[in-house]
């Protein structure tokens, strides 16, 4: 298993900050947050990036995210396939080959849950060919907050399986997963190879409704059944990377390399029972 480390955890450091964190560490990867990754070639270019990435010994691994892909307005969606070439074309350049995409909230009104699948498939399908031609695949995220068209595990894989496109996978994120009720047995039915990355957090005792990203802790401080959602994803064989993603505000406050240090401590406690960690 790959070791990574998401920007979001530190969110108010930079992407030079965060590459120093995460090396010393010892992480091996690292997902750019992709504001992060803007602001630094406002200034720089991607081979001053590539070095940086080379100083450090640490791997690009995917770059985090294209927020709300679905049911936008054309105006909107055109935005989003030009972002989409744009990260894409970076990526490549980065020997980067993951993009996370983010459906949209449910729309006002009853929406089906064969609408919201009709509506996913199609972006993700145009999305995953404007990709292809990058070596990028899309890992489409689940998001398991009650205002999100695709909620669930299940839901997600039913989607990422109907697009039959080699270039699209999913993410599976424990606060998600546990926030939006998703059933351990839904792990077992994805493939390992369509689990493009496996997102690791914890988080507060609280009503399951009422979970924001704030709420998020590091692994093992918090209540989501971490032990049983790990042996299950052993079960399918996944190999892959796994990182640490945090949104609270309260760790965005300290030192990006003695939260990094944390990060990695309480991370690898929780998954050595499971898994051989680089």
């Amino acid at each position: 298993m790959l070791l990574g480390f998401n920007g979001a955890t530190t969110m108010k450091a930079d992407l030079p900050a965060d590459i120093a964190a995460a090396s010393t560490a010892g992480f091996r990867a690292l997902e750019i947050w992709a504001a992060k990754l803007d602001r630094y070639l406002e200034e720089h270019s991607l081979d001053e990036l590539n070095a940086l990435f080379r100083k450090h010994n640490l791997r690009p691994a995917s770059i985090n995210s294209i927020e709300f892909i679905t049911f936008r307005s054309p105006e909107e969606y055109s935005q989003i396939e030009a972002r989409c070439k744009q990260l894409c074309a970076r990526a490549q350049a980065l020997g980067c080959d993951k993009l996370v995409v983010v459906p949209s909230p449910t729309p006002k009104g009853r929406v089906s849950r064969a609408r919201i699948r009709e509506e996913s498939l199609w972006v993700l399908r145009q999305l995953g060919a404007l990709a292809q031609p990058y070596g990028v695949k899309l890992a489409f995220e689940f998001l398991g907050f009650g205002w999100c068209s695709v909620r669930t595990l299940a839901q997600c894989w039913e989607i990422v399986e109907e697009t039959a496109r080699d270039n699209v996978g999913l993410v599976i994120d424990t606060c998600h997963f546990y926030a939006g009720g998703s059933s351990m047995r839904s792990i077992l039915q994805v493939p390992p190879e369509k689990i493009l990355i496996f997102h690791i957090n914890d988080v507060e005792e609280r009503p399951k409704g009422t979970i924001e990203d704030a709420h998020r802790l590091l692994p093992g401080e918090g209540v989501i059944p971490l032990d049983d959602i790990l042996r299950h994803l052993k079960k399918t064989g996944f190999d892959g990377l796994c990182s640490i993603e945090l949104f609270r505000p309260a760790y965005w406050e300290r030192p990006p390399a003695e939260l990094a240090a944390a990060a990695r401590a309480a991370t690898m406690e929780v998954l050595k029972p499971y898994f051989r960690v680089d």
